[in-house]
């Protein structure tokens, strides 16, 4: 086994033990802590923090602790709020939300950042196209991660009102600090950057990448992400599954729509290098959209027991697309500014999160599906535009060391 290969793996399994505790536990917040609206507000309260770190903090912490560190860093916030679920109150579970929601964006940043620089070193190593490699790495990543669901939730459903237990994140964090290795971006030390950079231009790169204007159209990609995701983990899973059919089905549905998801990450992950990444997302909105109006148009009852499971299916095959594709899209077109582009792609689909949330208690359920319904348009609308600038300006292959700084520049003005 090659060693980008074991990396990918190893960071997979970690983020596979630390979501076996908190994805059970996410999926039942809205639920199992409805009283005076506990589990949304934490929901909310989590990514409310996600929100103000991913302003700031991933491209100042990778900067100085590189991706593993800043990883082990940001997983003890979730290992603290798997704990705070044991003594489930105000008092626990509001800051261990807080200390989640500040570890998860550079979390996620710096995982993100170190399967793109692990994707285009192997890429050029061995004589592939570094996007073909970034999209097969992803798609590795959350067939591993998004099991993750499934024995979260199989746990949370086998043994109601108990939790998974924090052990798994403890071992998380073991495995990372022991068997993941450094990554240094190559390339980018290649083309002379200086490895030193100011406090306060790291600080602030999260928002100077906005003169790009292909960032601003593809700001919506994140977005819809959190509030599509937002409304299966609060509002599908309340109104739908728990109004009739009961608390307890909750986890299995769940666990549908995470092995559905799980598969076909692998799936777009092989295949994206024949169909392209178009093609892709045009499956993950036509899905979207036909589940959504399938929503509206369907009366739920006991006895449609397989339709609750068909539709949790159906969105997973949709989310693998935004999971793999919009995480691949953004390492590729964004190369030279990783950590800020991955930091802007948590910022928004944290913003997502909270809307959806903060919504969640006093928008009829059909309101929300048509607020779905129409970001989704104008989400696709912002993409395609992106891929006209992107085809009139093809990334040509270029030799170790050999800058495209020019390129760039002329891709963020030529809109």
């Amino acid at each position: 086994m090659d060693r980008s290969l074991r990396n990918v793996l190893v960071a997979s399994f970690g983020f596979l033990l630390l979501f076996t505790a908190y994805g059970g536990l996410q999926s039942l917040q809205s639920s199992l802590y409805s009283e005076e609206g506990l589990g949304v507000t934490a929901l909310s309260t989590l990514y409310g923090g996600m929100l103000l770190s991913s302003m700031f903090l991933p491209p100042l912490l990778i900067d100085r602790l590189g991706c593993k560190g800043t990883i082990i860093l940001s997983m003890c916030g979730y290992v603290a709020f798997s704990v705070g679920n044991f003594f489930a109150s105000w008092y626990t579970l509001i800051p261990t939300s807080i200390l989640l929601g500040l570890g998860a964006a550079p979390l996620w940043s710096a995982q993100c950042t170190y399967l793109t620089i692990t994707g285009n070193t192997h890429a050029e190593k061995a004589g592939k196209r570094g996007k073909d490699m970034v999209n097969q790495y992803f798609g590795i990543f959350f067939l591993i991660f998004q099991s993750s669901g499934v024995w979260g939730n199989l746990i949370s459903s086998l043994v109601f009102g108990q939790t998974p237990s924090q052990g798994s994140g403890v071992l998380a964090v073991l495995m990372i600090a022991a068997f993941l290795q450094p990554i240094r971006d190559v390339q980018r030390e290649s083309e002379g950057e200086k490895k030193s950079v100011p406090f306060w231009s790291t600080l602030l790169s999260t928002f100077k990448l906005y003169r790009d204007k292909r960032l601003c159209l593809l700001i919506l990609l994140p977005l819809y992400s959190g509030l599509q995701q937002g409304f299966l983990s609060s509002e599908y899973t309340r109104s739908y599954v728990t109004c009739t059919l009961g608390i307890q089905f909750v986890g299995y549905v769940m666990i549908c729509f995470s092995a559905t998801d799980a598969l076909c990450s692998v799936l777009y992950g092989k295949v994206s290098q024949y169909t392209g990444r178009a093609v892709l997302y045009m499956l993950g909105a036509v899905t979207h959209v036909s589940c959504m109006i399938a929503l509206l148009l369907w009366r739920p009852r006991a006895d449609h027991l397989a339709v609750f499971f068909v539709f949790s299916g159906l969105w997973g095959v949709a989310d693998a697309v935004w999971q793999t594709q919009n995480n691949a899209l953004y390492g590729v077109v964004f190369e030279k500014s990783k950590e800020a582009a991955f930091a802007n792609y948590r910022l928004w689909e944290a913003l997502g999160f909270v809307i959806a949330f903060g919504y969640s208690t006093f928008l009829c359920v059909h309101v929300k599906l048509y607020i779905l319904l129409g970001v989704l348009s104008l989400t696709m609308v912002a993409y395609g535009l992106v891929e006209c600038v992107e085809s009139k300006n093809p990334i040509r292959p270029h030799a170790p060391g050999q800058a495209n700084q020019a390129e760039d520049e002329e891709k963020q003005t030529k809109m």
